[in-house]
């Protein structure tokens, strides 16, 4: 870091800027790795978010070496390496030299590629109070040792960077409560004015055809009347996926609940007992309610069973039908909107989604999403 017209605090004015403007997490933290190399002798760097069980994902990276490139990346996606095994331990607190770094290592061994004389690097941990997110990492061309002065400008950095994450998950939470307040509201609202004029309508044409004497109308009343009916089933439905009542009980309760509203016959299992966050039983409740959908309209069949399963790590919910099933090839992209939309839902908190189906032998759903 020989760029001496640049001062450090200069550096961290230059990022700051960056940082307090940001609104979109990992557009904040491109564009902050990228000034950090800008305005530094540095090249190469990656930020890696770390949950709790240690599994990592890489949300920035700037000017990586093919080596590390390879297949897209995936020697940065898979395995493990020293600093996030140091920063599972608790080791890792400060910004450190990592002498060996086993990407590389594994880059050079197995002849990935060119690495650009990058060799080493130094990996700082980002965090804000006692909350943890992960690693910064940063590097250049035939540079094995990093000064302290570097590593503490690198921790003021990292500092910084730590505060925004933690300002941004923030924001992010207050959007999601704004949005459950709002869909709340709007439900109350449905329920309170077209459902009741939905009832009304129903007891009228019902009135209405029990008064008619030509069997013309009575017909019209009663078609008028079943109309109504189908529409407060529907509306029903709405209110639920927009106001889920019983979901206080755990997303088995709420959702066999759905499902009995829905005239189906739900047989329920649970394994494991555990307070699932918020986002993740959000999740969970809106794939299980277009699941249900599905049942209710294509497969032919009132009996769908249920399983959701807490480990340690991941929570698995399956939802099985032995319905009419379709062709479904996993080799090919999803056939719906709705298994599309179920599969984003999930892929957004890093999840898996799994379709099983084929005519005659029902659908099978799976989804796992890691705690």
């Amino acid at each position: 870091m020989e760029k001496q017209p640049i001062s450090e605090l200069k550096i961290l004015k230059d990022i700051a800027e960056i940082l307090n403007e940001g609104t979109d997490l990992h557009d904040m933290l491109h564009d902050a790795l990228t000034k950090l190399l800008e305005v530094t002798d540095l090249h190469t760097g990656w930020i890696f978010f770390i949950d709790t069980n240690g599994k990592h994902e890489m949300v920035a990276a700037q000017q990586l070496p093919p080596a590390l490139l390879n297949e897209g990346a995936q020697p940065m996606c898979n395995g493990t390496c020293w600093c996030i095994d140091r920063y599972m331990d608790g080791r890792l607190q400060k910004a450190s030299n990592i002498m060996e770094c086993k990407r590389l290592e594994d880059s050079i061994t197995y002849q990935w590629g060119d690495t650009c004389g990058i060799t080493h690097h130094a990996t700082v941990p980002l965090q804000a109070g006692d909350e943890r997110f992960g690693l910064l990492n940063v590097a250049a061309p035939r540079k094995a040792h990093f000064k302290r002065a570097e590593l503490d400008m690198l921790g003021s950095v990292a500092l910084q960077i730590g505060t925004a994450i933690k300002r941004v998950k923030l924001t992010e939470k207050e959007q999601e409560l704004k949005l459950i307040e709002e869909r709340n509201r709007l439900a109350k609202d449905l329920h309170d004015s077209v459902n009741q004029l939905l009832f009304s309508i129903n007891i009228t044409a019902k009135a209405g055809s029990s008064l008619a004497k030509e069997q013309q109308l009575k017909d019209t009343f009663s078609l008028i009347q079943e109309t109504a009916q189908h529409a407060q089933v529907e509306m029903k439905a709405l209110i639920w996926q927009l106001r889920p009542q019983g979901l206080e009980n755990g997303i088995v309760s709420a959702l066999k609940s759905y499902g009995q509203m829905l005239g189906l016959e739900v047989t329920e299992e649970i394994k494991g007992v555990s307070v699932l966050p918020a986002v993740v039983e959000e999740t969970l409740w809106r794939v299980g309610q277009e699941a249900f959908n599905n049942c209710r309209k294509h497969a032919d069949t009132k009996n769908v069973s249920l399983s959701v399963v807490v480990k340690k790590d991941r929570v698995v919910m399956k939802i099985r039908d032995a319905g009419s099933g379709f062709i479904y090839k996993p080799s090919v992209n999803l056939p719906t909107l709705g298994l599309k939309t179920m599969n984003e839902r999930v892929k957004r908190l890093f999840g898996t989604f799994n379709v099983e189906s084929s005519i005659g032998n029902g659908t099978t759903i799976t989804v796992t999403i890691p705690l």
